[in-house]
C-alpha cells in the first residue's frame, strides 16, 4: 500500500499492459473503496460494469472491427471535447499528443500508425479488466461531476494495490457495440471506460508523464499572510 499522495503523483494513464490477472476480489475492493466518493445528497449515481476473460476478449474483437471498419460513423452520446478547440487547452491537447506518438516512433504523417495506436484504446491497450462506468441519463450535471469523483478515487485505489489504469473516454463512441455485450438499461449513458492491470514498464509508451502547469496559473490566493 502507498501514501495518498504517492498514489495521487505516481497515477498515470497507462497504455500497454502485462497479462498477469486480477482476482476478482481485488477488483471488488477497488471498486467498493471508490464509491466513498462524495455525491450530491449521496445519490451515488455511479454504475459498474467488470469484463475479464472470455466477455472482455468478445467485446473488444467487436469494437475493433467496427472502429477499422466504419471509422467515424459511430458517435459518442454526449460531448466530452469541445466543438471548437481554444488556447490553453488546444495546446495541451498537441502537446501530450504530439509527445505519446513521439514515444512510439511514430511521425505526425503517419495516419495508418496514429490509428492503429488508436484501436488499442479499444484492446484496453491490453490490460486483463476492464471496467465500464454508467449513470443514469435523466440525472443532470452535477451527476457527471460525481461521476468524475468516483472514477478518481478508482484509479487511486488502484495505484494503492500497486496497480495501474487509463480512463479511456473513447469507448464513449461505440456505446451501441458495448450494448449488445452488456445488460445496460435504455436510462444509462456509458460515462467511459477504464483499463486496469500491471503495467509493462518495458514499454516505451508508459514513459510518458504529461506535464502539468504551475499552481500559479490556475489559483489565486486571497487572505493569506
Amino acid at each position: 500500500m502507498v501514501t495518498v499522495d504517492e498514489a495521487i503523483l505516481t497515477r498515470k494513464s497507462v497504455r500497454r499492459f502485462l497479462p498477469a490477472p486480477v482476482p476478482q476480489a481485488t477488483v471488488r475492493e477497488i471498486i467498493e473503496l471508490a464509491a466513498r466518493a462524495p455525491s450530491g445528497n449521496n445519490i451515488q449515481p455511479w454504475r459498474v460494469y467488470a469484463l475479464a476473460g472470455e466477455p472482455r476478449a468478445r467485446l473488444c474483437a467487436d469494437i475493433v472491427k467496427a472502429a477499422e471498419a466504419q471509422p467515424g460513423k459511430h458517435l459518442p452520446e454526449y460531448e466530452y471535447y469541445p466543438t471548437e478547440w481554444h488556447e490553453p487547452y488546444l495546446g495541451r491537447r498537441r502537446e501530450t499528443g504530439f509527445a505519446l506518438y513521439a514515444t512510439l516512433g511514430i511521425a505526425r504523417e503517419d495516419k495508418a500508425a496514429r490509428e492503429r495506436q488508436m484501436n488499442r484504446n479499444y484492446l484496453f491497450f491490453d490490460a486483463p479488466v476492464g471496467l465500464f462506468a454508467t449513470m443514469d441519463r435523466r440525472l443532470n450535471t452535477g451527476s457527471y461531476i460525481d461521476m468524475g469523483m468516483f472514477l478518481e478515487n478508482l484509479l487511486l485505489a488502484a495505484r494503492g494495490r500497486g496497480l495501474h489504469t487509463c480512463g479511456q473516454a473513447a469507448f464513449c463512441w461505440y456505446h451501441d457495440i458495448v450494448r449488445k455485450h452488456l445488460p445496460l438499461s435504455p436510462d444509462e449513458i456509458l460515462i467511459c471506460g477504464v483499463a486496469l492491470g500491471y503495467e509493462d514498464t518495458a514499454a516505451p509508451e508508459n514513459r510518458l508523464v504529461t506535464r502539468r502547469v504551475p499552481v500559479e496559473e490556475y489559483t489565486r490566493f486571497h487572505c493569506f499572510e
